[in-house]
């Protein structure tokens, strides 16, 4: 039996390579294998779905390591706002995606915009544990940033 691309082990597995190349800076291969999950994702799952969520916040990652922030901030915004719809503003996934996007107004040097989406995750985070892993996501974020927004502090 031969599985198609759109099978839905193969698109994990398709996801899991591209993070793989994402990891060692292959980001045009990666680039490939993401739009092509997200594709699909969104044809056999529907544009709302977890799943499809997340190739398309893998997608928006490997934008921002290339430094395509604007394609990186398109993405992330529909995430994070489906996922508010979705899940709700206090769902640790719509937290992530609103520190993500935080990163990339950042890194474009919209500091007013950045902040605003830190305070929000920062007043909305219930437990200690995510504040933890947000102030993490913003660490992994803090070098290109600095020279967009000065010294970052800790929260």
């Amino acid at each position: 039996m031969k599985l198609g691309a759109d099978y839905p082990s193969m698109l994990i597995s398709m996801a899991n390579l591209a993070s793989t190349y994402r990891n060692q800076g292959r980001w045009k291969d990666a680039e490939e294998l993401e739009v092509q999950v997200m594709e699909t994702s969104k044809m056999k799952l529907g544009v709302d779905h977890p799943s499809t969520l997340t190739s398309m916040a893998n997608l928006a990652l490997t934008f921002s390591n290339q430094g395509r922030w604007k394609d990186a901030e398109e993405l992330q915004v529909q995430v994070m706002e489906t996922r508010k719809t979705k899940l709700g503003a206090d769902h640790p996934d719509t937290l992530t995606s609103m520190a993500n996007l935080a990163s990339t107004y950042r890194n474009q040097g919209q500091c007013k915009d950045a902040k605003e989406l830190q305070v929000q995750v920062m007043e909305t985070s219930k437990t200690e544990r995510e504040r933890d892993v947000f102030n993490a996501q913003r660490a992994r974020g803090a070098p290109a940033s600095r020279g967009a927004c000065g010294v970052q502090k800790t929260i």
